[in-house]
């Protein structure tokens, strides 16, 4: 008798903890975008020590995106000179990776604002074509880039690619140059 109360008294419990089918709880509810960028949310992908990448929903594969944002920070750059030197440090990485250099521009300082520098360049890998814009900027005292990544994957890339840029390069450009940049900091997955 008292197993037999036993099962029913927490058959009971079990039952009273179980929501009726009509209510659903999401154990994970969807994910806030970190940031929006022309239009599009951009959600927390990964990271590790001070880069960190975006994606737009449904591109989770890092493997496979047509649009991303990396955020990198430089801590220890903390002046016009080092982040100048930290751009050009940038683009001599993307020359030795094979990187076609499209466009490069600095913005000289001015009593309201920081130089900042700008760097346009595509790479060509087997499978896929992909092109960067990067700014350098001094975000909160400290150095960072954002660069904006777009990918064509497939057959004859070299024309798909040069009719998005131009379609899509200058306005891009402009967006991420008129972005008013989020913090670095508050990026980081920690935080969100």
């Amino acid at each position: 008798m008292r197993i037999h109360l036993l099962r029913i008294f927490v058959s009971l419990a079990v039952g009273c903890g179980v929501p009726p089918a009509e209510m659903s709880y999401a154990a994970n509810p969807e994910p806030e975008p970190a940031f929006v960028f022309r239009d599009v949310s951009y959600f927390y992908r990964w990271s590790k020590n001070d880069q960190t990448e975006f994606t737009p929903e449904k591109q989770e594969d890092l493997n496979n995106w047509s649009d991303m944002i990396t955020v990198n920070a430089y801590p220890d750059v903390r002046d016009g000179e080092q982040l100048a030197a930290a751009a050009n440090a940038v683009l001599e990485n993307y020359k030795s990776h094979q990187g076609a250099v499209l466009k490069t521009r600095s913005i000289p300082r001015s009593a309201d604002r920081a130089a900042e520098h700008f760097i346009a360049v595509t790479f060509t890998r087997p499978g896929f074509i992909e092109v960067a814009f990067a700014r350098f900027k001094l975000v909160d005292g400290k150095g960072c880039s954002f660069a904006y990544s777009h990918r064509v994957y497939g057959e004859k890339i070299g024309e798909q690619m040069k009719a998005w840029l131009g379609a899509n390069g200058g306005a891009v450009e402009t967006a991420l140059m008129e972005w008013d940049l989020p913090s670095p900091a508050s990026l980081r997955r920690e935080r969100l």
